[in-house]
């Protein structure tokens, strides 16, 4: 029977599904660089023939790590699903001689890298500057068009997001957005891989997004992300997946598959995409693109990842398309054959539409809830009004204990501030948006209160 080793370790798709999906392929066995969910722990003993903790300093050199366990259990495969094991990952699979990202897989990492091989290709994307201070940041505050965005070069999920509208702003985004990459890595949502990566910054200007004129449906947000696969090089696009609004400063609420966007503004997309994708010269992972969308059909690319996108992208795309793209590309890495989409796939090719929702304390026009509430999904599910057929679940690897009070959202530590994690099923990505938005009005009601007083952030 074929072997992989799972590398595991926090973002990407919920591991129970995950290691479902790659356990129905092969013979699994997983490293966790991270302590794994309560909830999935038992049934990973089940399905995995091995499981192997690393999750503190004495692991050593990540990539020797990999190499040496992947030779112990006879590995034909490595695979991880995590923005902060993917450049580990793919110089082990060098080493072993097996297909992987690649030698290219840093420049889907580091942001940095990656914004300066877009520019030498002349792809269209916000201008924007390294910074490795505090005097580098106000230079560049100088130099570039207010307002910034203060973004860790190695970050995930939105944390460490700084807006700089004035010079004034500087020191505060500097230090608090330092400050953020600390605490994100205690929590253990940091690059495994490279040392000292959380000291890495860049800034951008802040393009003019809008959704006018690409949806005909008010509510959309003003990006969208192309998710996709390159096998040997060669990109190919699965599908394009829509956003609500994102929260101040840049933290995504709701993603929505797919996206309800004509044909033509979906191919143009595309093309954008898999000019971005292929400028990075990857080798064999999932992709995750990130476009935003401007007036009159300009568009910038914002970010690509050389895995698939976290949350519920994967598993919305598999109830959708009915695609299982996390077992597909396990036979790829196996050397089975595997039949890719020959093309985008389209709304008009959905069964339905799935959207899924960060819970924040945030209501739906950005601003603070006005007290804590504590999770409890029962009441929501009991007391939310959704569309006929809609369905409503809660990814529970992804969601803190009902009872449990809601965090204050926290604009620099973005999704580190999240309660829960919800799935919604709809007919179509209208009713998904119309439903979640339902959603996100109704919980500062509906949920039961904390019975904290606290300032709000």
């Amino acid at each position: 029977m074929s072997t992989v080793l799972f590398v595991y370790a926090k973002g990407g798709p919920p591991l129970g599904y995950a290691l479902s999906r790659v356990a129905a392929r092969s013979a699994v066995h997983l490293l966790a660089l991270s302590t794994l969910p309560p909830s999935v722990a038992e049934s990973a003993e089940r399905r995995c023939a091995s499981v192997l903790t690393a999750d503190g300093p004495e692991r050593g050199d990540l990539v020797s790590l990999i190499v040496s366990r992947a030779q112990a259990v006879g590995a034909q495969a490595v695979i991880t699903f995590s923005e902060y094991a993917v450049v580990a990952v793919a110089e082990a699979c060098q080493k072993l001689g097996l297909a992987g990202p690649g030698s290219s897989a840093a420049l889907a990492r580091d942001k940095r890298l990656m914004r300066h091989t877009w520019k030498q290709q002349e792809i269209a994307q916000p201008r924007f500057r390294p910074v490795a201070s505090e005097e580098e940041l106000r230079a560049a505050a100088g130099a570039l068009r207010l307002p910034l965005l203060l973004k860790a070069a190695w970050s995930a999920g939105s944390t460490a997001h700084r807006i700089i509208r004035c010079a004034e702003d500087v020191p505060a985004a500097w230090d608090r957005a330092r400050e953020v990459m600390v605490e994100s890595a205690q929590l253990g949502y940091a690059e495994l891989h490279v040392a000292d990566a959380g000291a890495d910054f860049l800034v951008e200007e802040i393009v003019p997004g809008t959704a006018d004129g690409w949806f005909d449906q008010e509510g959309w947000g003003d990006y969208v992300s192309v998710e996709g696969v390159v096998v040997g090089g060669d990109f190919h696009p699965v599908c394009i997946s829509g956003r609500m609004p994102t929260v101040e400063p840049f933290t995504e609420r709701a993603g929505i598959t797919p996206a309800a966007l004509p044909d033509d503004a979906q191919r143009r997309v595309v093309d954008l995409a898999r000019a971005a994708v292929d400028a990075l010269g990857l080798d064999t992972c999932g992709t995750h693109t990130e476009i935003k969308l401007g007036a009159d059909g300009r568009m910038w690319v914002i970010e690509t990842a050389a895995r698939f996108g976290g949350a519920m992208t994967v598993p919305q795309i598999e109830e959708v398309f009915g695609l299982d793209l996390i077992g597909m590309l396990v036979d790829h890495l196996l050397g089975r054959p595997v039949s890719w989409p020959a093309e985008v796939l389209a709304p008009k090719d959905a069964r339905g539409a799935a959207g899924s929702l960060v819970v924040l304390a945030v209501d739906g026009a950005g601003a603070a809830w006005p007290d804590r509430r504590r999770w409890d999904f029962p009441v929501v599910a009991d007391s939310v009004p959704l569309s006929p057929g809609s369905r409503l679940s809660v990814v529970a690897e992804n969601s803190l204990p009902d009872g449990t009070p809601v965090p204050v959202y926290d604009p620099a530590a973005g999704a580190n501030t999240m309660a829960a994690l919800c799935l919604l099923s709809a007919v179509d990505p209208e009713t998904v948006l119309h439903d979640l938005r339902t959603l996100v009005d109704a919980l500062p009601h509906t949920l039961p209160s904390a019975g904290i007083t606290e300032a709000r952030s």
